[in-house]
This record gives structure tokens, C-alpha cells and sequence, in this order.
């Protein structure tokens, strides 16, 4: 699963990180992509670490990886994306796109290796701009990233891009897009999705049996997760 959180506040203006726990534990995945997860960051969150709340609850692993981080005299605010699973974490590493200029919100990418069953895949979780040239230089250093491990790869996030874009285009050159058999794949927003933002994308070492939106919750972020059910091939 891929879902952009919204710090857990939903489309109705309640924060309620509950929805969002039940959301993921309802779907039944393996491995969950969280993008705009606050740790600490503000009033706005009632300062709750909220990948580590998640992950106690749902009884998972977790890796936060910030792209934002403020300090205080009373702590360190930060936001950004992390993984869940109920897999062993073998090792992770963060790296924000501090190559680019920052006079937007700061993104980065969260690289997470998943033992399962004895067999370990690189995971990849991102958020990227939608200013077109960041957007860019963004997904050509995560598709360099990508391109550095020989193990069987799952690269998923709030993407801010169409199918038609440019982008789209480079990463599938390298990438299979977990997409549904009737193309509505829509995400964005929540109630009543126009676009596809959030994506899933696998190597060639990964069989794609399903995938689609996941709609139990319309109303708790203003993305719907996407979820595909995939197998090593």
C-alpha cells in the first residue's frame, strides 16, 4: 500500500489518525508507503509521533525518513515519509533531495530493506514536488537509486505526476506500473478522485496480481491509498 496520510487529518477537517490505522489494517497489507507524517511537528498533529504511534498499534516495523526538520528549544519537529511492515527490516537509509534548491517544501527518499522469508527487497518510499523542474531532477535521482540494487524492487509514493508526463515515461522504461485491469486508478482527490498522484511501481523480479484504489475511508485523508497484491515470479 501507498497512502499520502495528510498528517491524518481527513477531507471533513478531523484529525484522526485512528481512521487511518483502520484503513491500513483492513487492507491487510504487508508493506505500507506513508507520505506527510508528522513526528512531533505541531499543534496540527497534537505533536504525536505518528509513525511510531502507527506502528505500535498495527504491531509493525517502521522507518521514518524526514524531509523537514525544524528545532526548537523543546524539540526537533520533523515531517516526512516512512514505511510499516510486518516483515524484518534488514537496514534502511534516508536521503533527502538536498541537491536542490529549498525554497519549496523539502522531499527526499526512504530506501528500506524488507527480509521476507529469508529474501530481501529493496523498498522505496517518495514524495515528489509538482514543480515541474524539481519534479524532474527528483525522479531522475530516484530512478539512479533504484538502479543501484540488483534485489527485486517495490518504489512507491505520492508522485504528483499523470501517466502522461515525462517523468511517467523515465520510470517506466525501468519499472512496471502496478496498474488495474479497468484503468480507474484515480487517488486524488479522496471523495471524488480525478487523478492518479499515488503509484506503485515494481521490477521485473515481481509479478503484479492486483492492484487498485483502496476506498473503505474517502474521508480520512485527501488521497485514497493505492494497494496492489504482488508476488516474487
Amino acid at each position: 500500500m501507498t497512502f499520502n496520510i495528510h498528517h491524518g487529518r481527513g477531507i471533513d477537517g478531523k484529525l484522526d489518525l485512528r481512521r487511518i490505522k483502520h484503513v491500513i489494517k483492513s487492507s491487510g497489507a504487508d508493506i505500507i508507503a506513508l507520505n506527510e507524517v508528522d513526528k512531533e511537528f505541531s499543534f496540527r498533529s497534537k505533536y504525536v509521533d505518528q509513525a511510531l504511534w502507527l506502528a505500535e498499534n498495527l504491531q509493525m516495523n517502521y522507518v521514518f525518513g524526514p524531509t523537514i526538520h525544524i528545532k526548537t528549544k523543546n524539540r526537533i519537529r520533523q515531517y516526512g515519509n516512512a514505511l510499516l511492515t510486518r516483515f524484518p527490516i534488514e537496514s534502511s537509509c534516508n536521503h533527502p533531495f538536498d541537491f536542490l534548491p529549498s525554497f519549496m517544501e523539502n522531499r527526499g527518499l526512504l530506501e528500506v530493506h524488507v527480509n521476507i522469508n529469508g529474501k530481501v527487497i529493496s523498498c522505496f518510499v517518495t514524495h515528489l514536488s509538482f514543480a515541474p523542474f524539481l519534479h524532474q531532477q527528483q525522479a531522475r535521482f530516484v530512478l539512479s537509486k533504484v538502479r543501484e540494487t540488483d534485489q527485486p524492487t517495490i518504489l512507491m509514493g505520492d508522485w504528483n505526476m499523470r501517466p502522461s508526463s515525462k517523468s511517467y515515461s523515465e520510470v517506466t522504461q525501468h519499472l512496471i506500473d502496478a496498474k488495474s485491469s479497468d484503468g480507474l486508478d484515480y487517488t486524488f482527490p479522496s471523495k471524488r478522485p480525478k487523478v492518479k498522484l499515488d503509484y506503485i511501481f515494481v521490477s521485473d523480479g515481481i509479478k503484479v496480481i492486483h492492484a487498485g484504489p483502496y476506498k473503505l475511508d474517502v474521508l480520512a485523508s485527501d488521497h485514497l491509498p493505492f494497494v496492489a497484491e504482488i508476488e516474487r515470479s
